[in-house]
């Protein structure tokens, strides 16, 4: 476990505690735990984390919750009035990798954009130019809002996502993917619910309900809302890097909801995002597809080839064996080991998620930096060979192997690339093939990494608290959001994941789901965030 050193804050501080409930514990004052230094990924950051006694966190809560109590009421008044509004939002098919959807994308842009105007909010509808894949498409408007423009407040931007993935009955869904259906138990079924129309309605929610309690907003919120994040988030880089210094210039912080609790039970906060290097390995040979029963036993086939080369990057147990990749990654400290003790996540959450108990270890600690902290490499499909249901007996002439690898600190895209391109040349020779091989990157995006013990995280982590009746949990995730980074580079601010749904809510997959507690309970959250981010001191 970490080293830990009691230190006292300086006297300045100390007047916040001039209360009289307090002063039996103004010689205690704060606990501080320093610890030793944490592993790479924060190593422009203080390592100070603050720990309240039960008595300054009580007094916190007080201080707070004369506009938090009302806000609070408020939004479980209209939490049928959101409910409708989250279903108004499902029923529009935004599927933005649908070319045939495109316009439902665009409804759900306006739609988005007439409920932020009804509430009071400044709206432009920033359009981004043909699809670069498609010209013939238009690209899904850039939703850009500010709501307040008080110099003497703080000013938050947040991201969110209006489009949706594909979905349709057929796929094995139980309900119709678009209507939403709310069930007695609390779940909340329909494509989109969680992933993102529910985050990005909840900052509408928390606008209408601050309102309408009568409580003065506490920041000036700036919005960023994209309708292609499902498909890439075509040219959603190039406007973020323009408005960084423009529309988002005057952004003291940035907050992100389109990520999930570790559990089911406990809030976290992410800090940190593996990235992504997604390769292709191309083999080719005959001229043209060719029969097996005429040609079976002649020719070299491109298959045979591709499937060893793709059986030689990872074993069973998932450890890479492309030299150089792990030799990357940052060292473990056993200080950053002991971050992973008290983190709530179990393994039978994990195989109810996997639907099975096919993992590779079964303990909490080893999973958890498997799937955080180290890379890992996986292997996604064939294009060009036969997948239909039956039997075809063809030889494919050329067939394209998909795999990718999940990057973390220090991982350089450029240097990955050139180990992956290396050794699988290498294996490529040693087959003695005479067909022809290719492997190149199809996109890559770099690994992110931010201090949980910046101010924008502690406020955060005490409106989690103050919500849900925990400290949170600080968490890193697999997955990648490669705006993340974007943000923080055109911004320079720091940029907190803050998720309102749980690991279950299936997003991406059939049966999405939102809970309705999570969903009411996360605009109390959002809505509360904003007023302690106003407040935090920006050490």
């Amino acid at each position: 476990m970490p080293r830990t050193v009691l230190t006292r804050l300086p006297s300045s501080q100390l007047k916040l505690l001039k209360t009289p409930t307090l002063s039996a514990y103004r010689n205690s004052h704060f606990v501080n735990f320093k610890q030793s230094p944490r592993p790479f990924s924060l190593p422009a950051y203080s390592t100070r984390r603050t720990y309240l006694t039960p008595a300054i966190r009580a007094h916190q809560s007080r201080k707070m919750a004369p506009q938090l109590d009302g806000y609070f009421s408020q939004v479980d008044a209209l939490s049928s009035h959101f409910i409708d509004r989250l279903a108004k939002a499902v029923a529009i098919p935004s599927v933005s990798s649908d070319a045939s959807r495109r316009p439902d994308v665009v409804r759900m842009a306006h739609f988005l954009a007439d409920e932020l105007k009804t509430l009071g909010a400044t709206v432009e509808l920033r359009p981004l130019g043909k699809q670069p894949d498609a010209p013939e498409l238009e690209l899904p408007p850039v939703i850009l809002a500010r709501y307040g423009s008080d110099k003497n407040k703080r000013t938050i931007l947040v991201y969110g996502h209006y489009d949706v993935q594909p979905a349709e009955v057929s796929d094995g869904w139980s309900t119709e993917p678009f209507t939403l259906k709310v069930g007695e138990d609390g779940r909340m079924f329909g494509r989109g619910s969680t992933d993102d129309k529910g985050p990005v309605l909840g900052w509408l929610n928390a606008i209408e309900a601050h309102q309408k309690a009568g409580v003065e907003f506490p920041v000036n919120l700036l919005m960023c809302f994209e309708g292609m994040e499902e498909y890439g988030s075509e040219g959603l880089d190039e406007l973020i890097e323009k408005e960084g210094k423009g529309y988002f210039a005057d952004a003291d912080a940035v907050c992100i909801s389109d990520n999930y609790w570790l559990g089911t039970e406990k809030p976290c906060l992410t800090y940190g995002l593996r990235g992504v290097n997604y390769y292709s390995v191309e083999i080719s040979g005959p001229g043209a597809d060719l029969h097996s029963g005429v040609f079976g036993g002649t020719a070299q086939e491109p298959m045979t080839d591709l499937v060893r080369v793709l059986a030689s990057l990872v074993d069973t147990d998932g450890k890479i064996q492309i030299p150089g990749i792990m030799e990357q990654v940052a060292p473990v400290t056993k200080e950053e080991e002991g971050l992973y003790d008290n983190i709530s996540f179990t393994m039978e959450t994990l195989h109810e998620s996997l639907g099975a108990k096919t993992t590779i270890f079964e303990d909490k600690k080893s999973t958890l930096m498997a799937r955080w902290r180290y890379p890992s490499l996986s292997v996604h499909g064939i294009e060009g060979a036969f997948s239909a249901p039956g039997a075809k007996t063809v030889i494919p002439a050329k067939v394209i192997g998909k795999f990718s690898i999940r990057t973390v600190p220090n991982m350089e895209i450029e240097q990955t690339n050139e180990h992956v391109y290396k050794y699988v040349k290498e294996v490529f020779a040693k087959l003695g093939s005479k067909n022809t091989l290719k492997v190149f990157a199809q996109h890559c995006g770099k690994w992110w990494v931010a201090s949980p013990n910046h101010w924008n995280f502690r406020a955060a982590g005490k409106a989690t608290e103050r919500v849900w009746g925990v400290q949170p949990d600080f968490t890193r995730e697999g997955g990648s959001i490669p705006v993340t980074l974007t943000f923080e580079q055109a911004t320079g601010k720091n940029v907190l994941l803050l998720p309102m749904g749980s690991s279950t809510d299936g997003a991406h997959s059939i049966n999405e789901k939102l809970d309705k507690k999570n969903y009411i309970e996360g605009i109390k959250l959002l809505g509360a965030y904003l007023h302690y981010v106003a407040e935090e001191p920006m050490e």
